[in-house]
């Protein structure tokens, strides 16, 4: 029988506490900590050092001092707290446990002890190896590839968790897989998003916290309040670090749905004119582009989609920038799911760079020398504190 038994984060080399909207608030590979850090009062300036690229992988930038905008001091910035007896939990499950941990690390807590363990003959066991009586409990557990085994582990943890006596249970899901069966596009589907919202409702979640849902009605699937984490800010400000004139920037949404998204990450960008690339679908993970909507001529393409799967749409979409005469293009994307055989298109020489965050977990023959990966951690961490504080929390994307 396997098992897997999460740690607490213990202590890093690199520097303190980092920008919510960070371009690297993690040690590359593991985390050591002697004991949990206290959020204080830091200065608004931000100052921050590019990295070079480590054994060809791309290494993401971190920055120094500890200084984060003023805008986003919560008041757990403000005095420095002992979290020893505090009443919120976080616990990780098995999809994407480095994430958890830069989330405890920018929270100054650790994570929570669980132990998650696979039968020989595939189910699975969950078991809490603390109290959470009377706690507000978040479980951080992307429902990437597989999706059904991090689905059913997500949906043992919440029920752990329910049957521990937990005060409140928020599902932390920064990647919601099956969000794209949102709709019934012909007859006799099913819509498996609003079957998945009412999953995660009837084991027991209190709320749930996501990052860049497929579309905003998936919201509207659950009948429990959910938080929508934007995770545009994270690539605005990587792109904000980028020597290229911004009147040379035009923004392409890779499909007619995602326009809405492009608009919106365009007019963060000094108001940028905005391109969309008509295709048609004959299937399934099948795209064909059919023509390019705006000019692209001799500018730096920045092409912006929720997602990358088999990666088919935004490099068919790339050849045809390159085709009308783009000088440079760049794929932006908060999730990579990376289903075969994405790295090889992805790396086939149409892209400058490949942004993505680390919502999903990056598998090391996944990297190629044009991918950069971007945390999230920071933002998910104040967004955790927020809803735990019962502050706002859009006013972090205004």
């Amino acid at each position: 029988m396997a098992s897997l038994v999460l740690p607490s984060p213990s202590s890093c080399s690199t520097s303190s506490s980092a920008s919510l909207f960070s371009r690297g608030s993690f040690c590359h590979k593991s985390f050591i900590f002697n004991e949990p850090r206290s959020r204080v009062s830091i200065s608004s300036g931000i100052k921050c050092d590019l990295a070079q690229p480590l054994n060809g992988k791309p290494f993401v930038p971190i920055l120094k001092d500890g200084v984060l905008p003023e805008f986003l001091q919560s008041r757990h910035m403000e005095n420095a707290v002992n979290r020893s007896n505090t009443r919120l939990k976080i616990f990780s499950g098995t999809a994407n446990p480095t994430l958890s941990q830069e989330i405890a690390w920018y929270m100054g807590l650790n994570l929570g002890k669980i132990n998650i363990k696979r039968f020989a003959d595939g189910e699975i066991y969950v078991q809490l190896q603390e109290s959470v009586r009377g706690c507000n409990v978040y479980l951080v557990q992307p429902t990437c590839p597989p999706a059904n085994e991090n689905l059913m582990e997500l949906l043992v943890m919440i029920d752990a968790c329910r049957r521990a006596s937990a005060k409140n249970i928020t599902a932390v899901i920064p990647y919601f897989g099956y969000a794209r069966a949102d709709r019934k596009t012909q007859g006799r589907e099913s819509i498996a998003a609003k079957l998945v919202a009412n999953l995660i409702t009837e084991a027991g979640a209190d709320r749930v916290l996501a990052c860049d849902l497929h579309s905003g009605q998936s919201m509207g699937y659950f009948d429990i309040p959910v938080d929508h984490v934007y995770c545009q800010p994270v690539i605005l400000d990587y792109l904000a670090s980028k020597t290229f004139s911004f009147n040379d920037l035009v923004v392409v949404s890779p499909d007619v749905g995602g326009v809405a998204r492009a608009r919106a990450f365009a007019k963060k960008l000094s108001d940028a004119p905005l391109a969309i690339v008509d295709k048609r679908r004959q299937g399934h993970n099948v795209a064909e582009v059919m023509n390019l909507i705006g000019d692209v001529k001799g500018k730096v393409a920045v092409m912006v989609d929720d997602m990358i799967d088999t990666a088919g749409t935004i490099t068919k979409g790339a050849a045809l920038l390159h085709d009308a005469g783009a000088r440079e293009v760049y794929a932006c994307s908060t999730h990579a799911v990376f289903s075969p055989p994405a790295i090889e298109r992805l790396s086939s020489g149409l892209f400058q760079e490949v942004i993505i965050t680390n919502t999903t977990p990056i598998s090391d023959k996944n990297y190629f020398p044009q991918l950069t990966v971007l945390s999230v951690a920071n933002l998910l961490g104040e967004t955790i504190w927020r809803v735990h504080d019962d502050c706002s929390v859009s006013s972090i994307f205004q």
